[in-house]
């Protein structure tokens, strides 16, 4: 019998190329996903929404100074879904099993920096128009990417939005960002000629991904919230 000498047949040993401990924020971001993945009932549903073309539908909301980019409209869309289904804006308690609904709208806006991922939150929505959301959001993201940000930055968030667009990414599930009970994913924006959409007239489509915690928000809720989100978004692009 021949003896195979091959050595792609021999066992390779691993040679350690580097070893970094996690920085105290990579840790507690890191304990808060575990404790949100291990704890909550997590269920995504992904929607792709057609829309209005982008630019004259921006075009006709922005003011002389400012234009506001497609995640100010959703946010703003957000805040009216919250409205019309308060469910969403809202903290579970699991140790007291309950499940608390806010008067404000107080949207977090998942942000990449350098030591990781962090979440400022814009401060109740309500009343705002899409050119204060955009004021606002960019002034917040500005403070927490200069690293000037103070921890009230980042207090009494009631839901939160990721947008993971810019990067090329359709559709995703991201997860709940506890102790809040909804998160809305936002992926890639694309313009659609009218030959493809088989519509009249050129359109955008987006892709959108809820998740939410099964524990207190059933399915069809969910499939409604998403809904109210993709129809005021059309609405506010509308020219």
């Amino acid at each position: 019998m021949t003896q195979n000498t091959d050595p792609r047949t021999e066992p390779v040993a691993r040679e350690l190329k580097d070893e970094t401990p996690l920085s105290p924020m990579r840790t507690t971001i890191a304990d808060r996903l575990q404790e949100s993945y291990r704890d909550a009932a997590h269920v995504t549903l992904t929607r792709e929404a057609s829309l209005p073309p982008l630019e004259p539908g921006l075009a006709q909301i922005a003011s002389e100074t400012t234009t506001p980019s497609i995640i100010d409209v959703l946010l703003k869309s957000v805040s009216e879904a919250l409205t019309a289904h308060p469910a969403f804006n809202a903290t579970y308690d699991a140790a007291e099993r309950t499940h608390r609904t806010y008067h404000e709208h107080n949207v977090g806006i998942a942000t990449d920096i350098d030591d990781g991922l962090v979440v400022p939150v814009l401060s109740d929505l309500r009343d705002d128009s899409i050119i204060d959301i955009h004021r606002q959001r960019t002034a917040v993201v500005g403070r927490v990417q200069r690293g000037s940000f103070t921890m009230s930055d980042f207090e009494h968030g009631t839901f939160t939005v990721s947008n993971l667009g810019p990067l090329g990414v359709d559709t995703f599930t991201p997860i709940i960002n506890p102790p809040q009970v909804a998160i809305l994913g936002v992926g890639r924006l694309r313009d659609v000629s009218a030959q493809q959409s088989m519509q009249d007239a050129p359109s955008s489509q987006i892709g959108l991904s809820l998740s939410f915690d099964h524990r207190v928000i059933d399915g069809a809720d969910g499939a409604r919230f998403l809904d109210t989100i993709v129809q005021s978004t059309a609405r506010a692009l509308e020219t």
